[in-house]
Formats: C-alpha cells, structure tokens, sequence
C-alpha cells in the first residue's frame, strides 16, 4: 500500500510514517528544498531503504504543493491514503505564516490530493477548530464552533472547512488534544501547551521543599495525550472501513483543571504541590468587560507579557487557562474497540514527561553557562584592579579571553596585575586614576571609550572602607565625605559613562562589588554601609529604566574578603574571611547568570531577618559591636603592641557570623 505524508519531518509526523512502514507500506514524503536535511535525519532515524520511504520535493504554500508534473503523474492513482500533518503550531507565529501554513497549505494538499486520485483523504486538524465552545463539543459540530479570535483557533477551523467543502474524495477528520511526549519515551520535540508550564515548577522546586504548600487559581480545562496515543489512533482508524466523512477526537477521557494538571507534574517533578486551590468564580463579581480593558492597557500587558517570558511562557498562553470546552470522544471509542488502544493516565507517564523535558529541551540548556562564551572578545573594566578581588577576578576574566581593563592609583601595583593577567594570557590594558577625583574618573573614561570604543561589562570594585563607632565620628565628618566620593561617586561617574554606550547598542552589564553589610547593617561602618547603600539604590532605580533594554544590573552583597583593605584591622586576622579567589566566583556568577543581586546565605538570613523582625536584627548585630570592644580595636591599630588573643567567645561569634563587618 502506498501512502503520501505532508508533515511526516515533524513531530507527529515521524511517529506516523514509522507505523506506516511497518505496515508494509511505501511511503512518499513532501520535502521542502530546505528541509531535505530533516529527511535525511527521518530516514537514518528509521532505518527505512530508499525503495520504502521515498522524499517528493514540494512546499505547500504553492499550488499543488508545488509537485512537479512529473511527480503528480508518478502518484496518480496509486496514493490509498494522503495524510496531511503539516501545519503551524507556535503561539508566538503570526497570524499571516498562520494563515499560508493553516488554511493555504490545506486547500493546496486537498487539490493535490485530488489531483492525484488518492483514495481518501486523512486530515489531522485540532481540538482548536472547536473554539472555545461552552460546554461538550461533540465529533458530529463544526459550524457551532466558539470564539475563534486567536490566528491558530480560526485557522484551524478554517482549514477543517476546506477539507468538508472542497475535498471531493473521501476523506476523514482527527482532532488531536493538546499533544505531548511519548508515554513510554517521554520525547517531545519542543515546548508548547502544557509544557510551559514545566519551568515554573521547575524553579519553585529549586526554591521550595517540595512539602510546601503553594496557592494557586484553578482554572481552564486542559486536555492531554501522548503522540503514541494520536498515532496509533490514527492510523488505526484510517485503515477502517465505513468512517468516510466522520471526525474523530483523539482526546483524553479525562478533563483536568489547571491545579490538577499542575500537581500532576508537580509530582513527577518533586516540586511543592498547589495544596491550595482557589477556582476563578470567586473573582467573578470582576466584570469581564473590566479585566477585558485592563489587559490591553499598555503597561499592563507589557507587564504581563514580561513576566511570562520570565518563565519562557508567550502571552498568548494566557488563554489556556480560560479555554473551558470539553471533548466529546464516542465515534473514537467505537471505532476503537477490540484494537487494545486507548488513552493512558496522565500520572502514570508523566515523569517521563518531566524527565525528557528537563534533560533534552529546558531553556537553562541552551545558555551558555561557560566564562569563556560570555566574556570573549568583550571589553570589561575593572576598577581598583591592582590587588584584592579586582585583581582576582581580572585574572579569571583574562584567561577566559576578556579584553581587560584595569585601573588604580598605584603604577606599581597595576605594572605587577599587568604581569599576572598576561601570565595566563590575558590581555590587559592598564590606566593610572584615583576615582575619588571626579576630574581623574572623568579622564579615564574619557581615554578607555576614545582607545577601545566600548565598554560591554563594568565592575565597580574600587573602594575604601572606614571602620569607626557613630559615637567616635561626631567630629570627623570627612570619613563619610571620603567614602561617599569613591563608593558613590566614583562608581557612579563610571557608571553614568558607559551607559550612553550601553543604551545605544541595547546591550551591557553593570556589576557593583557592594558589602553584605547593605542587606545586614552592622554596627562601625555606617560610613561605608551609607555609601555602598546609596551606590545600589542608584542601581535599582536604573535597573527598573534599562531592563528593557538588555543593560544588566548586579550588586555583589561581598562578605568579608581578606585583601589589604581589611590589613589594618587586627581582629579580623581570626576571623573567617573569603580569600580573593572564593570573592571572584562571585563576580564570575554574576557575569554568566547577570541576577539583580548576589548574596550569601548569611545574607539572605539578614534580609529575611530585616524583614520580619528589624528590631532583632539590630540587636543581633549590637552583640558583636559591644563584645569587641572599639577602644581595643582601636588599640589593636597600633602595630607596636602585641595584639591580644581573642577570647573562647569571641572566636565562637566570628565563626558563627562568617563573612559579617564587626
């Protein structure tokens, strides 16, 4: 028996042609001229010889498909089934490519057909045609189709009518569900329909314990099946005699809502279950023509929009979760009967759902996760570069292939960087500045984007830091004019120069070496916690202007690192620090993931602790302020005294406050 297959490249469509070859039968492919690679791949794929799985070159959009005289006359008469697969499933295609693919595609593959005297006509349409209809939907409705607004519901609908008004051989309808992965295999070939919601859960399972309860809307009614399922269906029913001019839906007996679908998968994945689910008619008393309007505001829909495409999810997937039609499957059950096929639950394969998705198609796949592809060829400046973090982190951004620049007061200092970056390969360029002279930070940006012409990634890491109690800063008011000239100012003139750069090209990165002090302020370094906060309110308040617009913000909460800065201050020579190499994984996370904020997990338990409880927070800071003594810090200063060992207690609390200024 010899078959015709438009589609047969894709995903449902691979799966057909297999059954159809072990049928026996010779199968013709349609092939674009550019996707014969993809035939090539199905072919191998299948083992299938050249005499059993043939490719005719064609396109659909064209009259005929485009066959050749030749191939059209080769087929007449010896086609007994024409499958047409092909279609445009994508929610982010446009209605136009919707239209040529959908409605065009299917009027040329039915003259085609025509043409070649194919013996009947197997059109795989969608429960899309349908609408959302309110109510059961039955395989004997068309016409009573519902709302059809969406490119892919008319499309659909208007290809199933070419196929009942101008095919005039016999032909047959199948209405697929929402397709997913095989339920032996879990292969799925890309993400759509029930798999956006894969990432979310994803992230709530790497956030969460999966015993935590979550609240959530149930809403929709989704309906689900394996390619297995529609395949086996599908060519079972088609090699049946008496159901010409019939449609049949290949769905699920069972409907689920979207809480239920959700802790479905929420099982397989491990991930926290919606223990809580709250059903949209509580909000009803929300007239429709108000949330209608709200919507299509324009900030509300970029909003909207942009935290789908957080998830990887398009807008238009909103309107799964009020598509509420159920699917009527009786002419499909009879036709069925006696041949072992049928839907198979849900839970009882979704984990293999869960596992091909998370090992072959999650979006984190396809980043590029290595140092080297986000930083070659880029030109990164790094401030205060000359020892410590800066110079830690240059050197890791030099061996990656980062064009480097660097800059601090100290021509020693930076000659000596210069020979270790280039030590492992870097490329480095070096500049003399004090940033705390806003005329010197002027001059060397101006000389950085005159020589190199661009600035992709900025770190602001030069700093000074002043250890000193409010109550012995009454009369040294410079220490905050001191630290707020090269934390604030210095960071920000560096900031607000590379950015015109940055906004015109829609593309850069602004990293701040900020303090952990900023999420748990600690007491003596009001003065640097003052400058280090102003320096990140600034950066929030861009961030919220340039998101848009590719420009990355990070503050670094740095802990405690034991560079030169911290030298002078003897108590910390027992305390747990960061080395500079531990401090520049952060910088390094911070370039390859660009968060808004980088944190230790001491970090995190000040800002939560800050939140819930601030008068705690400052009395659980106040403990190490008053147990080492400022006098004996102050003493400690003094090189020409033997520092005094630190009490049993002292050392227990600093190793408890890993990373915390004291």
């Amino acid at each position: 028996m010899k078959y015709f297959v438009t589609g047969g490249t894709g995903f449902i469509g691979k799966y057909l042609v297999e059954r159809l070859l072990e049928r026996g039968g010779t199968v013709y492919c349609l092939v674009r001229k550019e996707s014969k690679h993809k035939f090539k791949e199905l072919k191998a794929s299948l083992a299938a010889s050249d005499k059993k799985l043939i490719p005719v070159t064609g396109d659909l959009a064209k009259k005929n498909m485009g066959l050749r005289k030749a191939d059209l006359e080769m087929l007449t008469g010896k086609v007994a089934h024409f499958y047409h697969l092909a279609a445009i499933y994508d929610l982010r295609a446009s209605a136009e490519s919707q239209m040529i693919a959908n409605v065009e595609g299917t009027r040329n593959a039915v003259h085609a057909a025509i043409a070649m005297k194919a013996k009947c006509f197997q059109h795989c349409s969608s429960i899309a045609a349908a609408g959302k209809f309110v109510g059961t939907f039955r395989e004997d409705m068309f016409e009573e189709a519902g709302d059809l607004e969406h490119p892919y519901f008319l499309t659909k609908h208007q290809s199933e009518a070419i196929v009942r008004k101008e095919c005039t051989i016999p032909w047959r309808v199948y209405r697929p569900a929402s397709v997913v992965g095989h339920s032996e295999t879990g292969e799925i070939d890309k993400v759509d329909g029930p798999y956006y919601s894969f990432k979310v859960l994803q992230k709530m399972r790497n956030m969460l314990p999966p015993w935590f309860p979550l609240v959530g809307v149930d809403s929709g009614s989704f309906n689900v099946v394996p390619v297995d399922y529609v395949v086996n269906a599908m060519d079972h029913i088609a090699h049946k005699k008496g159901y010409d001019g019939k449609c049949f839906h290949l769905t699920n007996p069972d409907h689920y809502s979207s809480g239920e679908l959700l802790n479905i998968i929420a099982d397989a994945a491990h991930a926290p279950r919606f223990a809580i689910r709250l059903d949209t008619k509580i909000f009803s008393f929300v007239p429709n023509s108000l949330v209608s309007m709200l919507t299509k505001v324009p900030a509300v829909r970029k909003l909207i929009d942009s935290t789908l495409e957080g998830f990887g999810m398009p807008s238009d997937a909103t309107m799964f979760f009020s598509w509420n039609t159920r699917y009527d499957n009786r002419d499909t059950e009879d036709a069925l009967r006696g041949s072992g096929i049928e839907v198979p639950k849900l839970h009882s394969y979704a984990a293999k759902l869960w596992d091909y998705w998370e090992r072959n198609l999650d979006s984190d796949l396809f980043i590029d996760k290595t140092l080297k592809g986000n930083v070659a060829d880029k030109v990164i400046v790094i401030t205060g570069a000359g020892s410590g973090i800066g110079l830690s982190s240059a050197m890791r951004l030099g061996e990656a292939g980062a064009k480097l620049i660097i800059c601090g007061r100290t021509v020693e200092k930076l000659e000596d960087a210069r020979k270790d970056i280039e030590a492992v390969g870097g490329e480095v360029h070096t500049y003399a500045c004090d940033l705390s002279d806003m005329k010197s930070c002027d001059e060397f940006m101006s000389k950085v984007l005159k020589e190199h012409g661009r600035v992709d990634i900025l770190v602001n890491n030069a700093g000074r830091s002043i250890r000193r109690a409010v109550e012995d800063s009454y009369d040294r008011f410079h220490d905050f004019e001191r630290t707020m000239q090269i934390n604030y100012f210095g960071a920000l003139r560096c900031s607000l120069a590379v950015l015109p750069g940055m906004n015109e090209r829609k593309s850069g990165h602004i990293i701040n070496i900020s303090s952990m002090g900023v999420v748990g302020p600690p007491a003596r370094f009001s003065a640097y916690i003052a400058s280090k906060s102003a320096l990140e309110g600034w950066t929030r308040c861009a961030e919220a202007e340039f998101c848009d617009r590719d420009i990355s913000f990070t503050n670094i909460n740095m802990p405690l690192v034991k560079t030169p800065m911290i030298g002078p201050t003897k108590a910390y020579e027992y305390a747990p620090t960061l080395t500079p190499e531990e401090a520049a994984d952060m910088v390094v996370d911070a370039i390859i993931n660009k968060p808004s904020r980088i944190t230790t997990g001491m970090g995190r338990a000040f800002q939560v602790l800050n939140l819930v409880a601030p008068k705690l927070a400052a009395t659980t800071m106040n403990m190490p302020f008053r147990m080492f003594d400022e006098k004996k810090a102050l003493e400690a200063l003094d090189t020409s005294k033997p520092v005094a060992e630190p009490s049993a207690e002292q050392v227990a609390v600093a190793a408890l406050m890993k990373g915390v200024h004291y």
